[in-house]
């Protein structure tokens, strides 16, 4: 499993992030352009609510383009871990972007439900909004799998987008059906707030996970699959794992980890534990990955559940293996203390 996981990594072309983005790109413009279409031929507020967010939509995709373009620069001098933090920053302006735009939703909706203003043609603005919901469904699930394929959070963002777009773009269909029905035309404005407020929460989320991405916040997943394929693929002279970390830029991983070897281990030796260590972590072949490993001498205490056989400094009888879980690796100290 983890050798798929790390595939998709350590292969991550240009191309077919490339591809998905100016999808987007168009399909965004396109949309746009319809949906503000159906507004000027209905003058709904609730309309005119998606088709604000339209724009947003251009300007996220366009922005995306150019950080996924960033993200795949090779590394320099003044960027020794790469570019690839860059779709963080892309996540979170396209976060803010759906905040704004929710919110000037909501208080211009707020003002047309205190003057309200006359509606017209709502079943042709409704079958126009649905077609683009639909196409915006369809679009933001090609985004979100390309994205989780490719490793890219800014592509991932990008589909979660559309696919907000595609809910708000529902319930305002449902809404507008419903206004056409019991003609409470003050409803227009209601919907719009409702949609403006999912909008905003929408827009929060995705601007909390690529502040937790900007300030480091550890890949819990990430970090559990790796303890997983450790614990699997233990090996005696691995007396224990800590202080483990993972991060994620984009398509590059960093890994970094203490492992506690015995101490009378040459040179050599640790060497070629840590490089089998390496090869798991791996998993292709490649080391497009990186791995920072930190060799820690054993210690007597350690000796209660360090399994090497026929060690010849062994102080203390080996009575039971401690399983390497995601708390005891990630702690900064060995296993006994």
């Amino acid at each position: 499993m983890l050798k798929a996981y790390f595939w998709g990594l350590n292969h991550s072309p240009l191309l077919p992030k490339k591809k998905a983005i100016l999808v987007s790109l168009c399909i965004s413009i396109l949309l746009m352009l319809a949906k503000f279409g159906a507004y000027f031929i209905t003058h709904s507020n609730a309309i005119l609510t998606d088709a604000a967010e339209s724009i947003v939509n251009v300007f996220a995709s366009g922005f995306a383009f150019y950080s996924i373009y960033l993200a795949t620069l090779p590394k320099d001098e003044n960027h020794p871990y790469g570019h690839g933090k860059v779709e963080f920053f892309s996540a979170f302006v396209e976060g803010t972007l759906i905040g704004i735009a929710g919110l000037i939703i909501i208080f211009k909706s707020s003002y047309d439900l205190i003057f309200p203003r006359q509606i017209f043609q709502l079943l042709e603005g409704a079958v126009i909004i649905g077609s683009t919901g639909v196409v915006n469904l369809f679009a933001g699930y090609y985004l979100i799998r390309t994205g989780k394929k490719h490793r890219s959070l800014t592509l991932e963002a990008d589909g979660k987008h559309l696919l907000t777009d595609a809910v708000t773009s529902g319930g305002l269909v449902l809404g507008i059906l419903l206004i056409k029905m019991t003609q409470i035309f003050w409803l227009d404005s209601v919907i719009s707030i409702l949609l403006g407020i999912y909008i905003v929460y929408s827009g929060y989320k995705l601007t909390r996970t690529s502040v937790g991405g900007l300030m480091d916040e550890s890949n819990t997943d990430l970090v559990k699959t790796i303890v997983g394929i450790l614990q699997d693929n233990r090996q005696d002279a691995w007396i224990d794992v800590h202080n483990l970390r993972a991060q994620q830029y984009g398509s590059d991983l960093h890994i970094d980890c203490h492992i506690t070897l015995p101490y009378y281990y040459d040179l050599n030796q640790v060497h070629t534990e840590i490089s089998d260590i390496d090869k798991l972590i791996n998993g292709s072949g490649e080391h497009d990955t990186e791995l920072f490993i930190h060799a820690d001498p054993c210690l007597p205490e350690c000796c209660s559940y360090c399994r090497m056989k026929n060690c010849p400094v062994r102080s203390e009888a080996f009575s039971g293996e401690i399983t390497w879980t995601v708390d005891n690796a990630t702690k900064n100290k060995k296993h006994f203390q």
